[in-house]
């Protein structure tokens, strides 16, 4: 299973539209996760154009946003638990990996995906992978946009791709 990961999208407040090359990236995946702060819910009907999409909401997601999408959810794919939360909660990016592993501990899963920090990570501990794919539209202090793919097969790997 391939799947397309995004995070803080943050439309039209840092970007007008997705850009088009994810379009491209994206082309065949089974789906697409969006780590939270879409801002706008039809980024979310535009990714759907490509493959079905699951998706949290950020701390700069409207209280609708939190009501329709939630603020965490274990998704059960091609037999592995895959977390997906945005990681905010206090300013301190750094600690962002750390916050969304703590809030999936009680939980047995095998991933976590989470965005906030628009910052790309990609670290297994504790056996879990942790990935942040960055923002395609809003890269703050990085060079470069990202975005993801995360292939799940007789394991589970991520993989960063900067735009």
């Amino acid at each position: 299973m391939r799947i397309g990961v995004i995070s803080d999208t943050h439309i039209p407040a840092r970007s007008r539209k997705l850009p088009l090359e994810l379009f491209t990236l994206f082309a065949g995946v089974d789906l697409i996760l969006h780590a939270g702060d879409v801002v706008e819910d039809y980024v979310l009907i535009e990714l759907a154009t490509i493959a079905p999409v699951e998706a949290v909401a950020g701390n700069m997601d409207s209280r609708l946003l939190h009501s329709r999408l939630g603020r965490k959810k274990i998704l059960e794919l091609a037999g592995y638990r895959v977390g997906l939360t945005h990681g905010d909660g206090d300013t301190d990016k750094q600690k962002t990996p750390q916050r969304a592993l703590q809030l999936f501990k009680q939980d047995s899963v095998d991933c976590i995906i989470f965005g906030h920090s628009h910052q790309p990570y990609h670290e297994t501990i504790d056996g879990i992978l942790l990935f942040n794919p960055g923002s395609p539209t809003d890269r703050r202090w990085e060079p470069r946009h990202s975005c993801g793919l995360l292939t799940l097969g007789k394991t589970i790997t991520a993989q960063l791709i900067f735009l």
